[in-house]
């Protein structure tokens, strides 16, 4: 029997063996997934830096008389502040790299969308991308790279700087293809996308030389999101763990710098004396010691080394569970570990400097909305010291803390602040503007959280005018980004498909339009593909709250126009007999003049055109 190797790969050779996992699984879906991904990273620079967005969009085959699937060059050029030149190789060619990991609202979530279109390309093609940037709408860095896959590296094959007359970033790709399937998606996608992101405008040039242009209708753009303290609701024992490294003051290298301070704040900036003399100076000029002073002393004291001697080693370790110290030596070449009594008077300041704050600390200064009052009430309940050090806990207590910050009930909902919904006043100018109905109505939730995540939920509805009938149609956005495969199993679909329609007096054929967006720092896809939200319960309540008060809006609608309906039935019916009933009833009663019947169907007309209006 062969015997089994183990051997690693990189992020960029996992996602080239699984690409199916972010969109690119076929040629059709590919292309579209393409478009997707470099469109948003333009609109998500413009939201950045206040910019109103202009997007030109370009597809063009290499050879147009082959038939589908082919190459295609596809180029995305946006007017946003640009790409500083040295990010540009590391940004567009190394997977799982991008400056979207922040807790903050943004389409893009992962760092991965355009550096896989980017190695679909390459593995299809074999062409390289091309990246252009300027910073400053005067000087431009293009670059030609191609991504090393088995390194996860990118390898620039040319950089060139040229003139520019306008900041901005422009990418192109030339990958395989099927816009014959594609293209109604695309188109589609820009058109959903024009109409979330109405004050973008936005320019799609399809391959059969057709042009799609969507100037803006607004503007005025929302703020930009900005990034946030985790929710406590919205941590688990791993972001613990990493937040209270960073909280942990870093144990100064042992250089000549730092050996020059230490002797300098001791007074033996000329002398030097023995390990004995140096603590003895410590111990009389503590008070006026710096911090990074004290620590060093502190490690010297353990390890009963002078200057000298200190020089020689490394400090990899400081294990006070366990109260131990770990080294390495230079001279020996191996690694040493020693205890440290708690009998040592400078034991205290180590543990001090390696644990890092308080509970108390901890929370307020790393979490969102937890103040000294609310910290305190928190370490009681989770069974904790307020003034523990949050780097002395062990693993029990750290999953104690963990489970207490999702068990506890009185911390603050999550902060809104960071959130940028598209607001109301936008979305109904879209929804006017594009579908032109009879009646629409539009809401905005306030906000809400799943998991320690804050979102909003905006949607509206639309009906009657140049929607035409057959079935509802419900549009689908996320961060404003339009979601367009897997309906079926989305979150807002079925909340949609859910609801009793003849409640609300609405029929399945009838010309109704839904659009629903949901913006939040963390949306639950259920994919890297980004085209389906999860069913988190908060989400789904908030998506069927914002309908049914919709719904209702609709349902006032409809009755006010059956009532309109029905006067103006009657109206007809007044218009066709009433002049025959003022004859007979003349020629009844022996008469020459009619009664005055037209003043009565005046009243009825204006009754009628009351009840339209």
């Amino acid at each position: 029997m062969s015997k089994e190797t183990f051997n690693q790969i990189s992020p960029s050779e996992f996602f080239y063996r699984n690409r199916d996992l972010a969109g690119f699984s076929n040629p059709t879906r590919s292309l579209y997934t393409a478009v997707r991904e470099f469109v948003e990273n333009g609109l998500d620079a413009c939201d950045q830096h206040g910019i109103l967005p202009e997007i030109h969009l370009t597809i063009k085959a290499v050879e147009a008389e082959k038939p589908d699937p082919k190459p295609y060059v596809l180029t995305v050029k946006d007017n946003g502040p640009g790409m500083d030149s040295k990010h540009i190789p590391l940004a567009f060619g190394t997977v799982l790299y991008g400056s979207k990991f922040g807790l903050k609202q943004a389409r893009g979530m992962f760092g991965l969308g355009a550096t896989m279109a980017i190695l679909y390309g390459q593995i299809t093609t074999n062409k390289p991308v091309n990246v252009s940037s300027s910073i400053d709408g005067k000087t431009s860095h293009e670059f030609e790279m191609m991504l090393d896959i088995q390194k996860n590296k990118p390898v620039i094959i040319k950089h060139k700087t040229t003139n520019a007359t306008k900041k901005g970033l422009t990418v192109s790709i030339t990958l395989e293809g099927d816009y014959s399937k594609a293209g109604a998606k695309i188109r589609d996608y820009v058109y959903q996308t024009s109409l979330i992101t109405p004050y973008a405008t936005i320019t799609f040039d399809d391959p059969k030389g057709e042009r799609f242009h969507y100037k803006r209708i607004v503007n005025t753009m929302p703020p930009p999101p900005t990034i946030i303290k985790p929710h406590p609701h919205g941590v688990d024992v791993e972001t613990i763990r990493r937040m209270i490294l960073d909280t942990h003051y870093q144990i100064p290298v042992l250089d000549n710098a730092m050996i020059d301070k230490v002797k300098k704040e001791l007074g033996l900036s000329k002398k030097n004396l023995n390990f004995e003399g140096i603590m003895t100076r410590a111990e009389k000029k503590w008070s006026s010691l710096s911090r990074p002073v004290r620590v060093i002393v502190a490690i010297m004291s353990f390890l009963q080394m002078d200057f000298e001697k200190i020089m020689k080693i490394r400090i990899d370790d400081v294990d006070l569970v366990h109260k131990h110290l770990t080294y390495w030596d230079f001279g020996e070449s191996k690694s040493v570990t020693i205890d440290m009594p708690k009998s040592n008077p400078y034991y205290r300041q180590l543990a001090n400097t390696v644990q890092g704050e308080s509970v108390v600390s901890f929370l307020t200064k790393r979490f969102q909305r937890i103040g000294q009052a609310t910290a305190i009430k928190f370490a009681e309940f989770a069974g904790l010291k307020p003034d523990k050090r949050i780097g002395s806990l062990t693993n029990e207590e750290l999953v104690k803390l963990s489970d207490s910050l999702q068990k506890y009930e009185e911390f603050l909902s999550p902060d809104p602040s960071c959130l940028a919904p598209l607001g109301e006043e936008p979305l109904s100018k879209g929804i006017v503007q594009f579908f032109k109905p009879d009646f629409h109505a539009v809401i905005q939730r306030s906000a809400s959280a799943y998991s320690g995540f804050p979102f909003v939920v905006e949607m509206g509805i639309a009906y009657g005018g140049q929607i035409p009938t057959g079935k509802m149609t419900v549009y689908r956005f996320a961060n404003r980004i339009p979601l367009l495969y897997d309906e079926g199993s989305d979150v807002v679909v079925q909340v949609v498909n859910e609801m009793d329609w003849s409640r609300y007096k609405v029929k399945n054929d009838s010309p109704l339009v839904i659009v629903s967006h949901i913006c939040s720092t963390r949306i639950p896809y259920k994919t890297v593909g980004k085209e389906n939200v999860a069913d988190r319960p908060e989400i789904e309540k908030e998506i069927r709250l914002a309908l049914q008060f919709l719904a209702r809006k609709l349902s006032a609608y409809m009755s006010k126009r059956g009532q309109a309906e029905i006067e103006k039935k009657r109206s007809n019916l007044y218009q066709k007999y009433l002049p025959l009933i003022a004859q007979f009833a003349t020629e009844l009663a022996g008469k020459t003049k009619e009664p005055d019947y037209k003043k009565i169907l005046k009243d009825l007309n204006t009754n009628v055109e009351v009840s339209e209006e």
